[in-house]
């Protein structure tokens, strides 16, 4: 009998999540990352957006896109236009972001049950006044912690599922709205793997001109998780809400 194979030795996860957490910074920092975001611009019922038109006369340095959503009452589509700089004031002032050390104990297995259809959960928003959006969930996470089970919602954010979790440190050392994760699907269809070192503040916490959904409560935890992003960190006195 032939020996095995000796497999390559595994890439050492901190230094993987070291090399995250400079790509965050650059995509933070970026001309169109969430720091350069400086307006948010709705449009009247029926006008379409014109990028060209909204960056005549702008500085060099800003970027304009376009973007829709639809209306929480009449579920019409509306249209908007967004302004990005990339030698915003939040980018200059920006020092990164806190966060606690890895900690191995936070990556968790969990049980991955798709749901047949569009399924949709209603998600609160940070800034639409207590309104609720619907948003895909294609299927249900379940695992437990510390001894409470769970069944987590994560939404389908253009094909990856996206877990919007709050937990006890909110307000306290993390995002006072709760946090994000990326959810990692494992080649088994029926697993996924929750990386808790990799829960990120949202984009509404580098600009208030996102409106970001909020923790469902399903996706409260009981327990603080000591792990990921804490809070974004400017200089010179810069306010974090801006």
């Amino acid at each position: 009998m032939s020996q095995p194979t000796a497999l390559p030795a595994s890439t050492d996860p901190g230094q993987e999540w070291n090399a995250w957490r400079t790509g965050r910074h650059r995509s933070l920092t970026s001309p169109t990352g969430n720091l350069a975001l400086v307006e948010t611009r709705w449009l009247p019922p029926g006008e379409e957006p014109d990028a060209a038109a909204a960056r005549a006369g702008q500085p060099q340095s800003v970027t304009v896109t376009t973007l829709r959503r639809s209306d929480l009452v009449t579920g019409e589509p509306e249209h908007g236009l967004r302004l990005w700089d990339a030698d915003a004031p939040a980018i200059r002032h920006f020092e990164g972001v806190s966060a606690f050390p890895y900690d191995p104990a936070w990556v968790l297995e969990a049980a991955y049950t798709p749901v047949p259809g569009a399924r949709r959960v209603a998600f609160e928003h940070l800034r639409d006044n207590g309104g609720t959006r619907e948003l895909v969930v294609p299927g249900d996470i379940t695992l437990t912690v510390d001894g409470r089970a769970y069944t987590l919602s994560a939404f389908d954010d253009d094909g990856t599922l996206l877990l919007v979790f709050g937990d006890p440190t909110n307000g306290d050392t993390t995002y006072g709205a709760g946090r994000f994760l990326f959810v990692r699907r494992t080649e088994d269809d029926s697993r996924v793997v929750l990386d808790f070192n990799r829960a990120f503040v949202p984009p509404c916490g580098f600009s208030d001109q996102y409106n970001c959904p909020m923790p469902p409560r399903q996706n409260r935890f009981h327990l603080p998780v000591e792990a990921g992003e804490k809070l974004p960190l400017f200089r010179d006195g810069f306010p974090a809400q801006h």
